[in-house]
């Protein structure tokens, strides 16, 4: 589950309910293999209910700011 914090998840067996999924039609090919898949997206693990109840808000985590400037010199 992206945007999670690693302590949160959902193990097998687990009800799940996923509110204004996007449903995203994957793709690739490695090696001369084609790997094709569905991958479901939601905004938020917070939008998500688990065995009938939502997750804590410390499920969801913090942002993050990465920065990187590769004309920059080491």
């Amino acid at each position: 589950v992206y945007n999670a914090t690693p302590t949160w998840g959902v193990s097998v067996g687990d009800a799940l309910g996923v509110a204004d999924p996007v449903l995203t039609q994957h793709l690739h090919q490695h090696q001369g293999q084609t790997f094709s898949f569905l991958g479901i997206r939601v905004s938020s693990p917070l939008s998500l209910v688990v065995n009938g109840k939502r997750p804590p808000a410390s499920a969801l985590a913090p942002p993050r700011l990465a920065l990187s400037n590769p004309s920059a010199p080491p």
